[in-house]
Parts: C-alpha cells; sequence; structure tokens
C-alpha cells in the first residue's frame, strides 16, 4: 500500500519520490531489493541524484519522461520514454527524469537494494549542514557568493 497512490507534486521540483525499502517495509530486510513510486506534475523533474547502493530500472505507468545519466566518462545518456517502457540508471551514476509533457507522470522504480540510499546533487552541495564552504562553491562553479548564496537560500530546508 506504501506506493499504490500518487503523491502529492505541488513542490519546488513538482515531484514526489514515495520509498517502499526496508525502513517503511521491514519485510525487505536481507532481500536486496526494494521499490519507489515516482510522480511528476507537467514540467516536475527528480533532479540529479546518485544511488550509492543500487542500480535503478524505472517503468513508466502513466505519461512521458525524458531521462539520463551521466557516465564517468562525462557522457550524457539520454532517452525519452512512455508508457509502458522502462530504463536503467546504474549504480552510482548521476541521474535525472523530467516529464516535459502537459500531463502528470509517474513511475515504479526497482532497487538491487533494501535501502539504495538517495543523494541529491544540489542538495548535497548547497543544503548541506554544515554548510559547504562558499569559497568551496565559488572556485568549483566559477561563480560568486551572491550567487553560491542565492542558490543555498532557496535549497534551505523549510522551518
Amino acid at each position: 500500500m506504501v506506493i499504490a497512490k500518487a503523491g502529492a507534486t505541488n513542490n519546488t521540483f513538482g515531484s514526489l519520490v514515495t520509498g517502499a525499502n526496508v525502513m517503511k517495509v521491514p519485510g525487505l530486510n536481507t532481500l536486496g531489493v526494494s521499490m519507489a513510486r515516482i510522480d511528476y506534475a507537467p514540467g516536475g523533474i527528480n533532479p540529479p541524484h546518485t544511488h550509492p547502493r543500487a542500480t535503478e530500472m524505472i517503468f513508466v505507468l502513466e505519461g512521458e519522461l525524458d531521462v539520463g545519466f551521466i557516465t564517468t566518462s562525462n557522457v550524457l545518456i539520454t532517452k525519452h520514454i512512455v508508457k509502458g517502457e522502462v530504463f536503467a540508471f546504474p549504480r552510482g551514476l548521476v541521474h535525472f527524469q523530467q516529464n516535459n509533457g502537459d500531463v502528470p507522470a509517474a513511475v515504479v522504480a526497482g532497487f538491487n537494494s533494501q535501502l539504495p540510499g538517495t543523494q541529491s546533487i544540489a542538495t548535497t552541495l548547497f543544503a548541506s549542514s554544515p554548510s559547504v564552504p562558499d569559497s568551496v562553491l565559488t572556485k568549483t562553479f566559477q561563480v560568486g557568493t551572491k550567487q553560491i548564496q542565492k542558490i543555498k537560500s532557496r535549497l534551505a530546508p523549510k522551518k
């Protein structure tokens, strides 16, 4: 029942990931599998992220998505997928999904880990606690401190 219903997508990214991992389904303990449902508003995105402990495979339930991952050689692999199609994201590689359509979309994701972990690239860099020093981010992204502060303010956790 954890992933049976669509989730609310009225948030900054226009998407919601509902996990069905060992934390929510204790019977998965030691089985090496889990799932998630991801719902997308029109224009919604599951921003660039990685799963350090799992490969992910998605199956499109509704709508269509532009998906992709970046190889360790910095090559972008992308595909447009529609209802009934699948796509796989290799373990540990940065990947994303975006609904560029005019209607909501949804996928079911399967993982080869009972707790795949998720590390959002933007949140990791700009909303960690304690925060990554501005000097590291300004040099990394070749932008000024004002731009870094603006990004940090937009990604800061809601209080």
